[in-house]
């Protein structure tokens, strides 16, 4: 897609801040900091029911993660419960138990921080290493984008489940942060090529072309004029490696590859299985259960991912941003002009 200089979210701001900026004190420039990169952003993302369904979902997700670290809910164990125990049957237990008496609710409440864990290392190991390496490639170009291209069309090569696989039974890795990041070892490779060919355009905008004849460093640029028109596009395919994280870690824990050191989701369905909870309708919930909690997640980021699409469109905050102080000078002109 071709940027023009409107696209650009930050064209003509740095010039006028840098023009100006000997004349601003220093609350001016925090007030400035504020409004475009705290007050703008919040009135976009608030203004989007998507949004607001998303960040309450993970609101719930990761107090569940509280309630867990912080002891706030019993451990699961063994004959803790009567055994088999539908949902709400008893308000005690309200998500049942499983055939050995162990609460449900208490072992989803205590998997969830390492699957959060996972799904934030996942994602953040994926798209950062995508930016960094799509961006340096396509800005740089020359010998710089031929041996990165060259690793990114490597790893892009290996099959991606037999490698993850082949890792998980080597290191056996217990660490959740370190099994996020095997699960996207090699998600990052398709990313970066696709975020290169982006920057291959951006870098030919006017204003790039004008921030690099007044001598502004590479990483000035960068951070300034070209990553933020990538934002939108990594914010969707963060949620796509988090959510990629969540189904990948079930898969593995299920089929038994990731090793059994700690209550997961997946270990949980993988009991669930092996103890016939699929063809025992007394055991359903011992099922359902964990996927409620798996859909829960991955609706919350895709939702959230959706939102925060519009958070880095420049042209949406900026007309979220008009609107709200044309209401508020509107308000104080009624106040000063004709009610008192």
């Amino acid at each position: 897609m071709k940027h023009t200089e409107s696209d650009s979210p930050t064209e003509g701001l740095d010039w006028q801040s840098e023009s100006s900026g000997a004349d601003m004190t220093r609350g001016d420039r925090i007030r400035e900091f504020y409004e475009r990169s705290i007050y703008e952003p919040a009135i976009v993302a608030w203004s989007d029911l998507r949004t607001r369904v998303g960040l309450l979902l993970i609101a719930i997700y990761l107090a569940i993660a509280g309630v867990a670290v912080f002891g706030l809910w019993r451990l699961p164990s063994t004959s803790q419960a009567p055994r088999l125990l539908g949902m709400f049957e008893n308000w005690s237990y309200p998500l049942g138990t499983t055939d050995a008496g162990v609460d449900l609710m208490a072992a989803l409440v205590h998997s969830t921080p390492r699957i959060l864990l996972m799904v934030v290392a996942g994602g953040v190991w994926a798209t950062g290493l995508a930016v960094l390496v799509g961006t340096i490639a396509g800005y740089k170009g020359g010998r710089v984008d031929r041996v990165l291209m060259s690793i990114s069309d490597f790893f892009m090569a290996i099959p991606g489940l037999p490698l993850v696989i082949i890792l998980a039974i080597t290191f056996s890795p217990e660490n959740p942060i370190f099994v996020g990041v095997i699960l996207t070892i090699n998600y990052w490779a398709g990313l970066g090529r696709s975020l290169r060919s982006q920057v291959l355009t951006i870098r030919e905008d006017s204003y790039v072309e004008a921030s690099r004849t007044m001598g502004t460093s590479t990483l000035r640029i960068l951070r300034k004029d070209v990553i933020p028109n990538l934002m939108p596009y990594v914010t969707v395919n963060f949620v796509f490696a988090a959510r990629y994280t969540i189904f990948a870690s079930v898969g593995l824990y299920f089929l038994g590859v990731l090793p059994y050191t700690r209550q997961t989701w997946g270990v949980i369905l993988a009991r669930a299985q092996s103890n016939g909870a699929l063809f025992v309708p007394t055991k359903y919930h011992w099922l359902i259960a964990p996927m409620i909690f798996i859909v829960g997640l991955t609706l919350a980021l895709i939702l959230l991912g959706q939102g925060l699409d519009r958070v880095f469109n420049p042209r949406v905050r900026t007309r979220m941003a008009g609107e709200s102080e044309s209401t508020a000078e509107g308000e104080e002109e009624t106040v000063t002009g004709g009610t008192i």
